[in-house]
């Protein structure tokens, strides 16, 4: 039943499909305690019982039979680079990895597969008491603090079919606990690599961000393409505390033959700030929407975010905010590019509580479609059951203009070249939120992007 693929031959024990003895292989492999295989089997069960989305893209042609749901990339997680195995670590050697963490980075965890290969916090940051582990190391070490957030309140298995899936599978992945009153200045790091044919991945991040801290968090995804399907359906849960700053930045680059069907939410209380920056490339179609819930009084959040669609690409991505207490709010910057013939969709919610005594909540969707063959959708749901309630929604399309590209080229810039500059202009309010090695990454896959579509 088991076998290895030949272009993955570090894997161990992987399949293609998914049942019960699955689920339970992976709990004993990765030691677990009992209650979280009683976790698994429980979301197993709701997983075969739902039926795929019958809203957005449409996910039949989506094989779940073909997917490896676990594949083992090591035995070992290693705590410095010389540790890692060669032909893992030359992968995230090109990725800038070692070099970051040296010089930007307060810790970086590195995943290969369904493994966290590699981990690692500043000892500084380590004596104030923050944890950044491995998510399954956790689970076994840090049990007390896991068990009672890990997908409960904020994503339950009954949330959707790949959150349900997620919670049968979910390997790796990040663990982050920052103390009260920490405030961590430098960003921590965790990079998510998905690289056989056909393969699954399924990390899961827990956050737990305690009163008046603050942290950033970056996280990036790619994977190579092989022309067969694969599946990517992480989780996100972040619970942020009384009085606590969040950020979240996510880079996610995957090739055009995965499905990135990524779940991220975030619990914010009484005063505290949630910050979502997000930019999703590749994929053949992507589907996710950071949700925010404002728990607390005066609990704010700010999503922006950045899609690219291109030829046979579907990026349907928005935002979700929820507001629970009075006086929230909440601010939505989405920004989207289409080209040849791809399609690129904001989907939202913003839905206002009864108690919610005051919110605001102010939505900007601006899309740049570059050619007659692609296309761009603006689809909000808002919901309103306050009367005080103060909400804005503006949404905007517009193409590349003509007499820009004329201007640019009698600079010296080719069409190409200019067409990029004026994307990059496009989405730069979203771009300059990252640090300065991710702008300049967002920027590089602009360009890549953008070959061949001007002319």
């Amino acid at each position: 039943m088991w076998d290895a693929y030949n272009e993955a031959s570090y894997m161990s024990r992987t399949r293609v499909g998914l049942d019960e003895d699955l689920v339970r292989l992976i709990s004993r492999e990765k030691q677990e305690p009992a209650w979280m295989l009683e976790r698994r089997l429980a979301a197993l069960k709701i997983y075969q019982q739902m039926s795929l989305p019958a809203w957005g893209p449409d996910l039949t042609k989506l094989d779940l039979e073909r997917i490896t749901y676990y594949a083992k990339a090591t035995d070992k997680q290693s705590q410095t680079w010389d540790d890692v195995p060669a032909d893992i670590k030359k992968t995230f050697d090109r990725l800038g990895i070692p070099q970051a963490e040296q010089e930007v980075l307060a810790g970086v965890g590195a995943q290969y597969e369904s493994t966290v290969i590699y981990h690692s916090l500043k000892e500084k940051f380590r004596r104030q008491g923050v944890i950044f582990e491995d998510m399954d190391v956790a689970v076994r070490e840090h049990g007390d603090l896991v068990k009672p957030y890990f997908m409960q309140q904020c994503i339950p298995p009954t949330l959707h079919k790949f959150a349900a899936l997620h919670g049968a599978v979910w390997s790796g992945g990040t663990f982050l606990y920052i103390p009260k009153g920490v405030k961590i200045e430098l960003p921590l790091q965790a990079y998510f690599r998905m690289n056989a044919k056909g393969m699954g991945q399924f990390e899961h991040t827990l956050i737990i961000v305690e009163e008046d801290a603050q942290a950033h968090y970056i996280e990036g995804c790619s994977a190579p393409r092989y022309g067969i399907d694969s599946l990517h359906a992480g989780g996100v849960e972040i619970f942020v505390a009384k009085g606590a700053r969040f950020r979240y930045s996510s880079v996610e680059s995957w090739s055009k033959d995965a499905y990135n069907l990524n779940t991220k939410r975030a619990m914010v209380q009484a005063g505290a700030h949630m910050e979502w920056v997000g930019g999703n490339f590749g994929s053949n179609v992507t589907m996710l929407y950071p949700c925010s819930v404002l728990m607390g009084e005066g609990a704010t959040a700010d999503h922006l975010g950045v899609a690219f669609a291109n030829e046979g690409q579907i990026q349907d991505t928005g935002a979700k905010v929820i507001h629970v207490a009075p006086q929230t709010s909440s601010n939505i910057v989405m920004k989207s590019i289409s080209k040849s013939g791809g399609r690129a969709v904001y989907r939202g919610l913003v839905d206002i509580g009864p108690k919610a005594e005051g919110a605001t909540s102010n939505i900007k969707c601006d899309a740049l479609i570059l050619d007659e063959h692609s296309a761009s959708d603006t689809i909000p749901m808002i919901k309103i059951k306050n009367a005080t309630a103060v909400l804005a929604h503006e949404a905007t399309a517009g193409k590349l203009n003509d007499e820009d590209i004329f201007y640019l080229r009698s600079r010296g810039l080719s069409e190409a070249q200019a067409g990029a500059m004026i994307v990059n202009g496009f989405i730069e309010p979203i771009v300059k939120e990252l640090p300065l090695e991710y702008a300049v990454e967002m920027n590089r896959m602009v360009e890549l992007e953008m070959e061949g579509s001007v002319g």
